[in-house]
């Protein structure tokens, strides 16, 4: 066998890239798709528990929200700051553009807590609709838990409305000078205040478990189309092995059509 070839530039390429592609889809590719897996199984999960089980008092889930209370729902007494509402703009629901309304909430308990009113539709693509006036008495509603977003820009000015990127109640707060509790609340239908309900999300298995194993199976495949390559190669009559083709020069050829010709008479 010869392996001399392995250490040619080009092979060496060739191996950096294949080996680099494989770890890259069992290491990073495939491991991502089957955490995004876990997390619609466990949002899944906590959403179907959510709708069976009764709301449980807020007090109960007051600390930072997270996947071991999200989407659970929960019931709050207090009333509504209008004056540090927030609209919560470029944002998506069912395919269509749509602005989320965020309204400070404080609790009979003095805590104040950022609750998402639901959605409305722009006005001519980008204009907030006029919204409807939230209950200035003291009111009590039924929500589900959500953890709050990452995007941590300050929220500007537009069109008389305060408006955010993303759904942080440190920004709002920032912004409204209120001591809001981390996560937000959105509020399920018929609850006073409500703009047009969020829909929940779909409970289905979504494609990341099978996108998962075709990565692993593009790492498999690179693997092995290198291996069957490499053993190829290695044996005798190896295209990478044989030896080119000599050329013949342009003197060589006359030299021999020289020698061929017959003598002169």
């Amino acid at each position: 066998m010869r392996l001399s070839f392995l250490l040619r530039p080009g092979w060496l390429a060739l191996t950096l890239a294949v080996w680099v592609f494989a770890g890259a889809c069992f290491a990073l590719l495939a491991p991502w798709q089957f955490s995004r897996d876990a997390e619609r199984e466990a949002q899944n999960n906590a959403v179907t528990s959510s709708i069976r089980d009764e709301p449980v008092p807020i007090a109960s889930v007051l600390g930072e929200p997270n996947a071991a209370n999200e989407w659970r729902r929960v019931t709050m007494t207090g009333r509504y700051l209008p004056e540090g509402q927030a609209i919560a703009r470029l944002r998506t629901v069912q395919g269509e553009a749509a602005s989320e309304v965020l309204t400070p909430f404080k609790l009979d308990s003095g805590e104040i807590v950022l609750v998402d009113r639901g959605y409305v539709r722009p006005v001519n693509g980008l204009k907030v609709p006029d919204l409807k006036p939230v209950p200035t008495d003291t009111v009590t509603l039924v929500a589900w838990v959500r953890a709050g977003e990452n995007d941590n820009r300050d929220a500007i000015e537009r069109d008389g409305h305060r408006e955010v990127y993303a759904i942080n109640s440190a920004v709002v707060g920032r912004a409204t000078g209120l001591d809001i509790r981390p996560g937000y609340f959105q509020l399920t239908e018929g609850q006073p205040g409500l703009e047009e309900a969020l829909p929940l999300p779909k409970l289905d298995a979504g494609p990341f478990f099978s996108y998962a194993l075709q990565w692993i199976a593009f790492g498999a495949m690179a693997l092995a189309g290198w291996l069957y390559f490499t053993v190829r190669e290695a044996r005798p009559g190896g295209a990478l092995s044989e030896p080119k083709a000599k050329r013949k020069s342009v003197a060589e050829m006359l030299a021999e059509d020289e020698a061929g010709a017959p003598a002169p008479r």
